[in-house]
This record gives C-alpha cells, sequence and structure tokens, in this order.
C-alpha cells in the first residue's frame, strides 16, 4: 500500500512538472489597436520615493518575443517599505486600461514577476505608480517594444 501511494506521489508531482505555465494576456489585441494618447508622457526628475525598475525584458536588448517573462522591481528608499495595495499599472492608451487584475497574482511589494506575458506586436507605454510607507509617490512609464 505504501509502495502505491509513493508511485501516485511521483506520478501527481510529474505532471504537475510537465504541465506547462499559463500565460498571463497582458495586452489584448483590441487594446492595442486604439490610438497612442496625445502629448508625451514625462515623469519627475529627483525623488526620495521608491524606484521603478524594469528588470525584464532587459530594456537594453530592445524588441522581444511575446511571450516573455515580465519582472519590474520595486526599490523602497530610506527604511520606508512598499505598498503592494497602492500599486496602480495602467496601459497609455487614448482610453487608458487598467492592467492591475492581470499582474495581481505576480504582485509583491518587491516589484511584478509574471512568467509568459503575451502583448501583442508593437511598442508599448506602460505607466506603474507606487507608493511607499512614508506615502511618498512614483510614478513610472516603462517601454515595451514587442517584435513580430
Amino acid at each position: 500500500m505504501r509502495s502505491m501511494l509513493q508511485t501516485l506521489t511521483a506520478g501527481a508531482v510529474l505532471l504537475a512538472l510537465s504541465v506547462p505555465a499559463t500565460a498571463v494576456t497582458l495586452i489584448k489585441e483590441d487594446e492595442a489597436r486604439q490610438p497612442a494618447p496625445a502629448g508625451s508622457f514625462t515623469t519627475r526628475g529627483i525623488t526620495r520615493g521608491p524606484a521603478v525598475k524594469l528588470v525584464s525584458p532587459d530594456p537594453a536588448v530592445g524588441a522581444v518575443k511575446s511571450p516573455f517573462n515580465l519582472k519590474v522591481a520595486f526599490e523602497p528608499r530610506g527604511g520606508a517599505k512598499i505598498d503592494p495595495a497602492s500599486v496602480s499599472v495602467t496601459y497609455l492608451r487614448a482610453q487608458p486600461v487598467d492592467l492591475l487584475p492581470r499582474v495581481k497574482a505576480g504582485l509583491s511589494a518587491g516589484g511584478i514577476d509574471l512568467a509568459g506575458a503575451e502583448v501583442p506586436p508593437g511598442e508599448h507605454q506602460i505607466r506603474v505608480t507606487v507608493q511607499d510607507s512614508e506615502g511618498r509617490q512614483t510614478s513610472s512609464v516603462l517601454q515595451l517594444n514587442v517584435a513580430k
């Protein structure tokens, strides 16, 4: 009986490992077809608020293929802590799209970590806003360039 249970457990582990991770649709095709917003988006210069950094895909690489791993790091300053409840993630289009429900599974005080983010080809701007325990807020626009 014990041998049978061990075999079943080992089989369940192998099955779990063999199932591919599901991709997360970060930006939908119809959202990407919307016109870009008028004007440009700039962020403030020097701030004591937390840093927001795009780790993956590496911005220096250029265009990436979808799906890709999306990793954004939040770096608090001065001993403050990141408030995950304060995070907002918005796809910048003429009608902005709230992406928070799509990234929530990968959201933590350390940042956003999504495996298999699906994004249509093109250039995309995503604004990430985060606040720390001291009430200092940072808003940063991330540039994603996705190849066909």
